[in-house]
């Protein structure tokens, strides 16, 4: 007979999140508390400035698709903007 998992969350029943708890994977609540998008993001608008695009405008998606494809900061910028581009 098997040991049910204890319900680490707190939620009532035992899910994934309870699981990945138990791992360690998760510090408190169940979430994850790192806010890696924003720490992700240390110069907006440096994309676009490197890129020619005007403030207000976006980025073509040739032009995106070219930029990722470079090294260095700017395709380092670029693959990230496809990143969160998907999240959408």
């Amino acid at each position: 007979m098997a040991n049910k998992f204890p319900d680490l969350t707190g939620d009532g029943e035992v899910t994934r999140a309870d699981v990945l708890k138990g791992r360690g994977v998760f510090k408190k609540g169940g979430k994850t508390e790192s806010k890696w998008i924003q720490s992700a993001i240390k110069k907006p608008g440096a994309l676009k400035k490197s890129l020619g695009v005007k403030k207000g405008a976006t980025i073509p998606a040739k032009k995106l698709a070219a930029a990722a494809k470079k090294p260095g900061k700017l395709g380092q910028r670029a693959r990230l903007a496809q990143t969160l581009k998907k999240l959408k």
